[in-house]
């Protein structure tokens, strides 16, 4: 019994991004007539003035703007989950972890900060439904959006970590996450101060210098190769036996650093330029 609870791991993982190529925001505006320029416009004004959770822009612009509160309903949120264009073999990834690799067993959860409705309607069929974490809201008899019962943005998805580790009774070591933006910032931060294992799907400035590793692929079972690394313990050999036992080849495999370099003036040209001014 002991041996089981040493190798049970809870694998968590964004949605928008990470598991999809797009972003469940610009498909809602688009299906309601919103332009997405405006969506844009909106959400990184809410961004740049730290006035939500990162990742929770949509949530409140829902609740709060007039042009979407109005126009939105929750059956226009299933509809966008069965819009959104996901990556490649979540369902083969969901199964293996599912099945485990030599006595290594991981539950797959998505946390994120988009309408848990949109989650749940676009992994229909691949991820169960009490697997999912996104904003919840309760709704008017019209369907119309009334409150925000639990935004899991920011924090808040440290909150919900929190509450699977202790239902699952695994140490905060055998956490892993995946994320791809600044929203995953928290939560990479929160699960690498408790010896866990972050997974960065972008090279997005912030989350790639966090994450312990960085995959970019256009194939979610990508991820499981730094998982058979890092936490089975597996060589590259065995890697690519494991996919090919699977019916795929690894063709590229490339590992590089990458280094973000800005430079500026020195001192003494920042104060000519100044004089010059």
């Amino acid at each position: 019994m002991t041996d089981k609870l040493v190798k049970r791991y809870l694998f968590a993982s964004d949605f928008d991004q990470t598991l999809t190529f797009n972003d469940s925001g610009y498909i809602l505006s688009e299906l309601v007539g919103i332009a997405a320029d405006e969506f844009k416009r909106k959400a990184q004004g809410m961004a740049k003035l730290n006035l939500v959770q990162q990742g929770a822009e949509l949530a409140y612009l829902l609740l709060h703007d007039p042009e979407f509160r109005t126009r939105v309903r929750r059956e226009h949120l299933y509809d966008v989950g069965k819009r959104i264009r996901l990556k490649d073999n979540i369902r083969l990834l969901y199964e293996a972890l599912d099945q485990g690799v030599e006595g290594y067993n991981f539950d797959f959860y998505v946390l994120s900060a988009a309408p848990v409705e949109v989650i749940q309607s676009a992994l229909e069929g691949i991820v169960p439904a009490d697997h999912i974490f996104g904003t919840e809201f309760s709704y008017k008899p019209s369907g119309e959006i009334d409150t925000i019962l639990r935004a899991t943005a920011g924090y808040g998805k440290v909150a919900v970590l929190d509450q699977l580790q202790s239902k699952l009774q695994i140490g905060p070591d055998h956490i892993i996450y995946t994320g791809d933006g600044d929203s995953d910032v928290h939560v990479m931060l929160d699960v690498n101060a408790r010896d866990g294992f972050t997974i960065a799907v972008s090279e997005t400035r912030h989350v790639a210098h966090i994450a312990a590793r960085t995959v970019l692929s256009n194939d979610t079972l990508a991820l499981l190769v730094p998982i058979l690394e890092k936490i089975v313990g597996w060589h590259r050999p065995q890697i690519r036996a494991f996919f090919e036992s699977r019916g795929f080849l690894i063709h590229e495999w490339d590992r590089v650093r990458t280094d973000w370099v800005t430079l500026r003036p020195a001192g003494n040209s920042l104060a000519n330029a100044s004089t010059a001014t």
